[in-house]
């Protein structure tokens, strides 16, 4: 039997192969109208959060560091996707939230991006490993959050 050191090598090169495959699969997919995935994760993100979110949450979520949310933020904003909103809870920061602009593009590439994600993992999983699954990347999520 595999040392568990051995088997947890293993089991994370098989999860990182996989994530690496399937997100090659879903950039190919003719569904961005001229977003990319971190464009669309912020809208996506923002899209939960009907009064916006502060750049370090949304940073936080949309899985991105400072300086690439601030670059991406600026980014959304010339294209009158997302703007900036007073914080009522501190004066001094702001929020960053949809317009209504970015809430359309936000569902319409999520309806195209949500339908391919579901046939990818439709036509290899079933609903109770699909279950398994979220349960089992979500454990490992909380496990290694700060």
């Amino acid at each position: 039997m595999a040392s568990r050191t051995r088997m947890a090598n293993e089991a994370w090169e098989a999860l990182f192969r996989a994530q690496a495959t399937v997100q090659r699969e879903l950039l190919a997919a003719d569904v961005w109208d001229g977003l990319n995935p971190s464009d669309y994760g912020v809208l996506y993100a923002l899209s939960k959060a009907p009064d916006g979110l502060r750049i370090t949450a949304l940073a936080d979520d949309a899985l991105l560091t400072q300086a690439g949310i601030s670059r991406l933020i600026a980014r959304l904003e010339t294209q009158g996707l997302v703007e900036r909103v007073a914080d009522p809870a501190d004066g001094r920061a702001s929020r960053i939230r949809l317009t209504a602009a970015g809430t359309e593009a936000q569902r319409r590439v999520g309806l195209r991006h949500g339908r391919h994600v579901a046939q990818i993992m439709t036509r290899t999983f079933s609903a109770e490993q699909l279950q398994q699954l979220q349960a089992l990347s979500e454990t490992l999520t909380e496990s290694v959050r700060p």
